[in-house]
């Protein structure tokens, strides 16, 4: 009995492991996307401040991951939001959108 809680504990743990793991390069990928898109939207202004708001599952395969940017536009500070929707079968992206 306990060498079947061991073995389903590091099942888990495993599972667990790979996908925060491929949730944090994931992050990393998009976030560059999403700050690739504030700079050419915002061109010259200064970015404040980056967060990264989490992820939303869409559908079986699709999600969504949302960054928050502070960029300063005209001596005034704007929130403005990035949404990366793709799919995690084989990490394209889907489609982006920009709100303030």
């Amino acid at each position: 009995m306990k060498k079947a809680i061991v073995i389903v504990s590091t099942v888990f743990f495993l599972v667990f492991s790979n996908q925060v793991h491929a949730e944090q390069s994931d992050y990393k990928k998009f976030g560059r996307i999403a700050t690739a898109v504030i700079k050419e939207d915002y061109p010259g202004q200064p970015v404040k401040d980056y967060q990264y708001q989490g992820r939303q599952k869409l559908t079986e395969n699709k999600v969504s991951d949302a960054f928050e940017f502070t960029v300063q536009e005209n001596n005034a500070e704007k929130k403005v939001v990035v949404i990366v929707v793709h799919d995690l079968d084989n990490e394209k992206v889907l489609n982006i959108s920009v709100k303030e």
